[in-house]
């Protein structure tokens, strides 16, 4: 059985950045308090803690003098406000793609133009763009269905959350160019996203299974299952080898495996010493 690893599967720089950051704060101050997840990842979430680094829901929570880590979606302006009201010891793991869209929704909006931000609802890094906009309530959209239900509008500028997959981009850009006269757009899927898309198309078409490794808390691994089993009836997404079904393997030759921007290096490795012992026990039989 031949098993091929994308090779840009799993921790983009900006998480690795984040989560290397939370360990090394852990242990220079023996613990570091997080507002919410650090990533979209249980069991990064879980290593960390062990590690020292806990998952808190407000910065009352934060004990005097200890940092707190802002995770890598980025965070709202008033938590920052907040935060320095209180004087805390802020560690700053906001990616620094995400940052870039925050400066550019706020260029668009210095523009005087209806901000438009293309992603999921409730999702962290999509909040945070969101409240970067201070004139005008912006407006979020995750599908040309709802795209098409927007009123017309004379001048507006679009952003997208940084894991949206082109295709849905494209889409809704073509209904927004009916809508408004005066359309600025600016492109802020970060290209770990587009590269990792590109890739996950091909493998999954070369490959007789798919297998995505993220959590299902995660946007960018169901987009990347998404984008696979739109290519590869035969796909599937795990959180790790405990979700692997041995009878999926049968008569397989070639694995493709890929992950989540938030899906650490030993997962992947994980699962794919547990694909190696199915073809081990397969051989058996």
């Amino acid at each position: 059985m031949n098993i091929i690893v994308a090779k840009s599967a799993g921790y983009c720089f900006g998480v690795r950045d984040a989560v290397n950051m939370a360990y090394e704060t852990a242990e220079k101050y023996g613990d570091v308090y997080m507002l919410g997840d650090i990533v979209h990842n249980e069991r990064v979430v879980s290593d960390l803690e062990k590690a020292g680094a806990k998952v808190v829901k407000n910065l009352d929570q934060v004990p005097k003098d200890s940092p707190v880590l802002f995770r890598a979606h980025g965070t709202k302006t008033d938590i920052w406000k907040e935060a320095e009201e209180k004087n805390l010891n802020v560690i700053d793991a906001t990616c620094p793609l995400v940052h870039e869209i925050h400066h550019e929704v706020k260029k668009l909006e210095s523009e005087n133009r209806q901000i438009i931000i293309v992603g999921d609802h409730g999702h962290d890094e999509v909040v945070a763009i969101a409240d970067q906009v201070t004139k005008r309530k912006p407006i979020i959209i995750s599908s040309p269905e709802e795209a098409s239900k927007l009123r017309r509008y004379k001048r507006a500028g679009v952003v997208s959350q940084s894991t949206q997959m082109i295709e849905n981009l494209q889409d809704i850009f073509k209904i927004l160019l009916q809508k408004v006269y005066d359309l600025r757009f600016v492109n802020t899927i970060c290209f770990p996203t587009k590269r990792n898309h590109e890739r996950i198309k091909d493998l999954s078409i070369d490959c007789d299974i798919m297998i995505v490794i993220g959590s299902f808390t995660s946007a960018n691994s169901k987009r990347l299952t998404e984008l696979a089993i739109q290519r590869n009836d035969n796909s599937y997404q795990v959180t790790g080898k405990q979700d692997l079904k041995k009878e999926w393997f049968v008569g397989v030759e070639t694995v493709g495996i890929s992950a989540g921007a938030s899906t650490p290096d030993y997962l992947i490795e994980e699962v794919k010493e547990e694909i190696k012992k199915y073809e081990r026990e397969m051989s058996d039989e």
